[in-house]
């Protein structure tokens, strides 16, 4: 029985008891924004990308995305991430493109490779890594991943990830009834919502795209902000160890082997772009360790196909440790925007309004600092 089903059947028991961790986490929310407990704020924009619930909405996707507009207007950015997962031999860890997926996390990793123009640190007390990289680095703005609940460190621009299933089922299923971890009314501090969905055209979409528009319109438009949908689009593939890339596989049979929270979301990826769906789906746990153990499964499930093997991007940067995976090929994929709703511009165009906004802001600031 997985945990939707048990809480689906202990419903009854478990609704009064996320109402009580609801108003624990408002209550925590009231001490932090009235200043009975402290924040740090530097003399630059802080960016949060967050979620209201568990796992698998794209807050990794949107980071990289956000860290691509940087770089091209040559913008610093510090990446304050707890690395989930991770066993870091000091703290706070800078994210080098050579460190151990093992001390540092595999999403940290992966961002430090992709963006060399931030710098990646990881630490669980972000109050602790923000100064200590601010002093160090001097970033033109500070972008805190999983950052809605992580109220220690103050932002002004607030992103708020929602899955389809948030919007339906699960909407204010508060931890442990549901997979939120805060109930609705934390959705108002939210700058926008920005919502993943499956690729368009892709296969069994699910709650389509009249029915996620009228739940949007339902559930978000109430909040006055804007939603911004999202989905991850094919661009072709590479090996794990970088050598080679290919448009596509020809046609020929594969496995997908991934351990992201949702596997059946990336199946649904891999069959957009491959024309067919893997021969077999191996899925792991989310921030899954592959050991060599896993590499036979995952070799002898390919052999029983006779097909290749396919993985995502944050799944290679710990397989390509292993000897044997280099010959995987990485599913690549980018961050491309659907519809918007209650937007007064697309999402690139409004988010450069507001951070220019906000460093002019503190561009003063910042230089009196110096001073």
């Amino acid at each position: 029985m997985d945990i939707a089903e048990l809480q689906r059947r202990l419903r009854p028991a478990l609704i009064p008891m996320g109402a009580l961790y609801g108003q624990a986490l408002r209550l925590r929310r009231w001490t932090f924004e009235s200043g009975r407990l402290s924040q740090w704020r530097p003399n630059c924009p802080v960016v949060s990308v967050g979620n209201i619930g568990w796992g698998g909405s794209g807050k990794t996707p949107l980071c990289g995305h956000i860290l691509r507009w940087a770089g091209k207007r040559e913008e610093h950015a510090i990446v304050l991430t707890r690395g989930y997962g991770a066993k870091p031999h000091r703290l706070p860890l800078l994210v080098t493109r050579t460190e151990n997926p093992a001390s540092c996390g595999d999403e940290p990793l992966l961002l430090a490779r992709s963006h060399p123009l931030a710098r990646v640190v990881v630490d669980p007390r972000r109050s602790r890594s923000g100064p200590w990289a601010y002093e160090r680095f001097d970033p033109d703005f500070v972008l805190l991943d999983d950052g809605f609940q992580h109220l220690p460190v103050a932002r002004d621009i607030d992103l708020v990830l929602l899955t389809p299933t948030d919007l339906g089922a699960g909407w204010n299923r508060v931890c442990p009834a549901g997979t939120w971890r805060e109930g609705e009314a934390a959705l108002s501090r939210a700058s926008a919502f920005c919502i993943k969905t499956p690729p368009p055209g892709g296969p069994d979409q699910d709650n389509g795209p009249t029915g996620l528009a009228d739940a949007i319109r339902r559930r978000l438009e109430g909040f006055g902000k804007p939603v911004f949908t999202f989905f991850l689009k094919p661009k072709g593939l590479m090996r794990v160890d970088g050598t080679v890339r290919a448009a596509d596989l020809g046609g020929e049979d594969y496995v997908l082997a991934t351990g992201i929270a949702d596997p059946a979301q990336a199946a649904k990826t891999a069959e957009m772009l491959l024309g067919r769906a893997p021969a077999a789906v191996l899925p792991f746990a989310d921030h899954h360790a592959f050991s060599s153990q896993d590499l036979l499964r995952i070799q002898t499930a390919a052999s029983a196909s006779g097909g290749h093997v396919v993985v995502t991007a944050k799944d290679a940067v710990k397989l390509a440790k292993l000897p044997g995976a280099e010959g995987f090929w990485v599913l690549r994929t980018e961050l491309a925007f659907g519809p918007d709703f209650f937007a007064p511009a697309p999402f690139d165009d409004w988010f450069a309004a507001r951070f220019d906004e906000l460093a002019a802001h503190y561009r003063p600031l910042a230089a009196r600092e110096h001073i």
